[in-house]
């Protein structure tokens, strides 16, 4: 399984990793030395913190860098009235007589909680291409799948302000 990134997102992603190089990382090595200038190591809370944050950061680096390596680079452009990655729909589920709004991001933006669904993910693969209107099937399992419609479509674009998934 791969990560699907757009042109933004690797973008995004080399910011972070940048950051996290010239600046976390130097304060974290800061951080450590100070912590083990206080002494006695054994029973020196700020050394363990410090030690930890260094070794979270260059988890973080390394995450970022493989997701970049093992990418999908995909387009975030479609049709001015086509769902597409980025646009925000407004879906009518028929079985539970309920309005939705999702925006479809791409794998490593994806948070249900917040209304971001993954283009990979079942609705989100579904919805893709589809106009106002459209009764959509989404496929969830060989057994199992329901029937929305696509009430709205804004569309909205990457502005950058929805996170990248950590680890």
């Amino acid at each position: 399984m791969y990560d699907e990134l757009t042109k933004n997102d690797i973008k995004k992603i080399e910011e972070e990793i940048e950051y996290r190089k010239l600046v976390v990382r130097k304060e974290a090595i800061e951080a450590v030395k100070e912590a083990r200038a206080q002494g006695d190591l054994s029973e020196n809370f700020e050394y363990y913190a410090a030690k930890k944050d260094k070794n979270k950061n260059e988890s973080r680096i390394r995450y970022l860098e493989r997701m970049i390596r093992t990418a999908k680079v995909v387009s975030d452009e479609s049709k001015d009235d086509e769902v597409g990655l980025y646009n925000t729909v407004d879906v009518y589920f028929e079985d539970d007589d309920e309005t939705e709004t999702y925006k479809i991001v791409t794998t490593i933006r994806g948070n249900s909680l917040k209304g971001l669904i993954s283009s990979e993910s079942p609705l989100g693969r579904a919805l893709l291409g589809h106009k106002v209107g459209d009764r959509v099937h989404v496929q969830v399992n060989d057994r199992a799948g329901y029937d929305v419609i696509i009430k709205r479509l804004e569309k909205t674009v990457d502005d950058g302000s929805d996170a990248i998934r950590s680890f």
